[in-house]
């Protein structure tokens, strides 16, 4: 697949970036390479290959769940500006 100008223009902007003209068409080169990359690996047939969560086939080792600190939140609401019901009440971020 090969980029044109206008296509490696659009994409830089939809991405929010700034490409200068000289290298536009080493943008459109690399890009055009990495579609035509994604075009092979689409064709591969993969009907019988189950899909996998990792690549290596082992057991996760996991830590045993202890408790290791004291509960210290009573004291941490004590010097906290604002608490109700046992929860931090915090400025609104999200309008």
């Amino acid at each position: 697949m090969s980029l044109e100008k206008s296509d490696v223009e659009k994409i830089a902007h939809l991405a929010r970036i700034a490409i200068d003209d000289d290298k536009v068409p080493e943008y459109a080169k690399n890009l055009s390479g990495i579609l035509d990359l994604v075009e092979q690996m689409s064709a591969v047939d993969t009907e019988s290959v189950e899909p996998m969560a990792h690549p290596l086939d082992m057991a996760q080792r996991l830590r045993e769940d202890d408790v290791t600190e004291v509960d210290q939140r009573d004291k941490f609401q004590q010097i906290s500006p604002k608490v109700e019901n046992g929860l931090f009440l915090v400025p609104k971020v999200i309008e």
